[in-house]
């Protein structure tokens, strides 16, 4: 069978029949959404209480700077050397699957692993597996680190496929009635539900030829794009690169040359890109206010924003943009301010009624703008490079895709 980028992997799953209840307690979401909702977390955690999960793998970013980031960290080898006794190998394999969101539309997708030779997050990189957003590389050694100490990944990263013919993920569900189905349940705390079919033997090997065809069609230019877990790939990326330079050529099969992940069809009806709100906290409100009226005018085009503060809202132009893209010039303005005001932080929010409670706090201001369409993605990254960071979100929080498959990264 001919190599491609995006192959098979041996996936590691909780050995529980497809309809366990408990998969709903090991499936947790991932860990950069709700990062100033703290709440959220607790209730993942009593939902959770007492059984193997995802949620004791991982260090969820509401965490961080907080009580419970030394404590639940802590306790994330033992449980990950646990999770690996316990978990069941599934060889060679991929797995389909129909992710049904929130408002009931089905997203499908394919989880296997991408080769980490084939991609590079340096900007303008013209790597086949391309990034899509600036990679903040300060934020890469914390992460590299984490993987460099950790026998398992579980990973939230979505890649997708510019197949606008469906001639590859929805080829499957031709075949979805003859697979074997690993896991059907739903999703913790209103995240919709997973169903999750294995691919192996004579449907894999199908997969695998449509994978290649899609492969050399698109060769010389953005074959897959990232879509979620920009800098979770980074990370990986990273340690590879560390290994080879330890390593040498031994490097070239050792299991952290892939991640695991799962693609997604940009033309999937039910994948939508939802714009990422920014938040502003921590600042003198009136203060922060007049230097963004003193950078725009009352308008309803050009590089229009709508800034939320209280109970009050203003939507105003930009007068001197600075980007091409809206949410580009007002990063720039944020990370400015941000950069001059000690104590001041921007945080990204992917629901407008979080960012509207959020911005109703003293020394908040919320910005809320529209996003960009899917269909200018591709083009966009093949002329222009990375987008801005957090342009845009696939789906709303809790339409994200939840830590669930894993795979060894260590011999």
């Amino acid at each position: 069978m001919e190599k491609t980028i995006f192959s098979p992997a041996d996936i590691l799953l909780p050995d529980y029949a497809a309809n366990d209840p408990r998969w709903s307690a090991w499936a947790a979401i991932a860990c950069d959404q709700f990062t100033s909702e703290p709440e959220y977390w607790a209730e993942a955690e009593k939902a959770a209480a007492g059984q193997m999960t995802t949620l004791s793998l991982f260090l969820p970013e509401a965490y961080l700077g907080t009580e419970k980031e030394a404590s639940h960290g802590a306790g994330i080898p033992a449980a990950m050397a646990a999770a690996e006794a316990a978990l069941r190998t599934y060889e060679n394999s991929m797995i389909y699957l129909e992710r049904t969101l929130p408002d009931g539309k089905v997203r499908r997708g394919l989880v296997g692993k991408i080769d980490l030779e084939a991609y590079d997050y340096a900007k303008g990189a013209v790597s086949p597996v391309r990034a899509t957003e600036a990679t903040v590389v300060e934020r890469i050694p914390p992460r590299q680190a984490i993987r460099a100490a950790a026998p398992l990944e579980l990973p939230h990263i979505m890649i997708l496929i510019d197949d606008k013919d469906g001639d590859v993920i929805e080829s499957v569900r031709s075949l979805r009635d003859e697979l074997p189905c690993v896991y059907d349940f739903p999703l913790m705390q209103g995240g919709g539900a997973a169903k999750g079919y294995l691919l192996t033997g004579a449907p894999l090997d199908k997969m695998l030829g449509k994978i290649a065809v899609y492969e050399k069609k698109h060769a010389g230019g953005v074959v897959y794009a990232m879509g979620d877990g920009n800098h979770s790939l980074a990370a990986a990326k990273a340690h590879y690169e560390s290994l080879k330079a330890s390593l040498g050529d031994a490097a070239l099969d050792h299991p952290a040359r892939w991640a695991l992940c799962e693609i997604v069809a940009l033309s999937d009806e039910a994948l939508v890109f939802e714009p990422i709100y920014r938040v502003v906290l921590g600042a003198d409100r009136e203060d922060f206010l007049a230097a963004f009226r003193s950078a725009t005018a009352p308008a309803a085009v050009g590089q229009t924003v709508t800034c939320v503060f209280g109970d009050a809202e203003e939507t105003r132009a930009f007068t001197s943009p600075d980007h091409a893209l809206t949410v580009g010039t007002l990063q720039n303005f944020i990370d400015r301010y941000v950069a001059s005001h000690k104590g001041v932080k921007c945080d990204y929010i992917h629901d407008e009624a979080s960012l509207r409670a959020l911005a109703a706090g003293d020394g908040a201001v919320g910005f809320l703008l529209d996003g960009m369409g899917k269909e200018k993605l591709f083009p966009y990254v093949t002329a222009n490079g990375t987008l801005p960071r957090k342009t845009f979100s696939m789906g709303e929080a809790r339409s994200k895709r939840y830590y669930l498959e894993a795979r060894k990264i260590t011999r």
